[in-house]
């Protein structure tokens, strides 16, 4: 008799990984603060190094990034490039999280 591995046993109900945690974050509203969360810990990869080993402080409240910078010439920088950033940031997570940036 011939024995199908179990990987090769298939429903219909089978989903992977990725989708069963998007479901999970969606069940129980957790899918806003999993993105605060990403964009907060993927602020290096965003920005680049030389910023981010100058950032003192980064959180998010109500749609708005506020970021804590040590030097005054980091703070202009950030300044004029402000859109770009909250643009960088909204395409690492997929949506519009970000609105507005507050730099400290």
């Amino acid at each position: 008799m011939y024995k199908k591995k179990l990987e090769e046993i298939h429903t219909r109900d089978d989903i992977s990984m990725k989708q069963a945690v998007e479901k999970w974050l969606e069940v129980f509203k957790l899918r806003k603060k999993f993105d605060e969360s990403s964009i907060v810990s993927a602020w290096p990869e965003i920005m680049g190094p030389s910023i981010a080993n100058r950032t003192q402080q980064i959180y998010i409240k109500d749609k708005k990034l506020f970021v804590k910078v040590e030097s005054a010439v980091i703070k202009n920088e950030l300044a004029l490039m402000r859109r770009q950033i909250i643009g960088r940031v909204n395409e690492h997570v997929g949506q519009v999280i970000i609105e507005e940036l507050v730099i400290l």
